[in-house]
């Protein structure tokens, strides 16, 4: 007999087979299956190495001295993460044409080493992967910057203008990437069902998108293996692992 988490993910995909327009709404937990630590679990790592806000970072040579650290030793801990199921499910949702486009708050580029191309993918917090330089927003590869860092231990200066140089993420109290937060909001607006996948939808304004989804008449899924505010106004909720549930997409 099937339990009530398998019949949650067969309605799942009754609905994914349903629909025209599907965007996946990504957060930590399916990047947590590819080892990638989450912010917020007991003993994430991410609570010793926590983000400087933006504004010491501007402010201070010592805080970003600090912040790159703190940017390495976190890297250390997820180098060689991989795309799990998840991530290859919902980048076979956009290579079929099923799926526009991925929003996600994630920052880890696994959804660009699944498959899916850069331009189908709106990244809400920025990307880890790379640094920019926050005067002329010159992109600049962190294997150099790192090794430039441990051999001089002062922080990266732009190579085009001497900026300072900041990880392509959006940190505290620096703005929202305004074209990617219009992007996501068009796509909650013209899509049929919106699925959440691994966010906790506590961080605003990303948080937003579901519920725009839903007031535009699009189906709202959300998985995720804790419980979320938006729970009650969603048509499907399923507490299970995103590859447990999206597998049958790959099959």
């Amino acid at each position: 007999m099937q339990d009530e988490t398998e019949d949650a993910i067969a309605e799942l995909h009754a609905m994914l087979d349903r629909a025209d327009s599907i965007v996946s709404f990504t957060g930590a937990g399916i990047s947590t299956e590819s080892g990638v630590p989450d912010f917020r679990s007991a003993g994430s790592p991410w609570m010793v190495n926590k983000p400087i806000p933006f504004d010491a970072f501007v402010a201070s040579r010592e805080a970003r001295i600090e912040a790159w650290r703190r940017k390495f030793a976190m890297d250390d801990h997820y180098r060689g993460a991989q795309p799990n199921i998840g991530h290859r499910a919902l980048a076979r949702l956009v290579a079929e044409g099923r799926s526009p486009a991925i929003v996600t708050q994630n920052i880890d580029g696994l959804h660009q080493a699944s498959g899916v191309p850069e331009d189908r993918i709106v990244e809400l917090h920025g990307n880890g992967t790379y640094a920019t330089c926050l005067n002329c927003g010159w992109r600049h590869e962190l294997a150099a910057i790192r090794h430039a860092f441990e051999e001089t231990g002062e922080p990266p200066a732009c190579l085009i203008c001497a900026g300072p140089v900041k990880s392509a993420t959006i940190s505290f109290g620096q703005a929202m990437p305004q074209a990617a937060m219009m992007r996501a909001q068009e796509l909650a607006l013209e899509c049929d069902l919106f699925l959440v996948v691994g966010s906790s939808l506590v961080v605003f304004p990303a948080a937003t998108l579901p519920v725009i989804a839903k007031r535009q008449g699009a189906r709202l899924v959300i998985l995720n293996r804790e419980p979320t505010e938006l729970d009650p106004i969603a048509d499907l909720v399923i507490r299970a692992e995103s590859g447990r549930a999206l597998a049958p997409l790959l099959s």
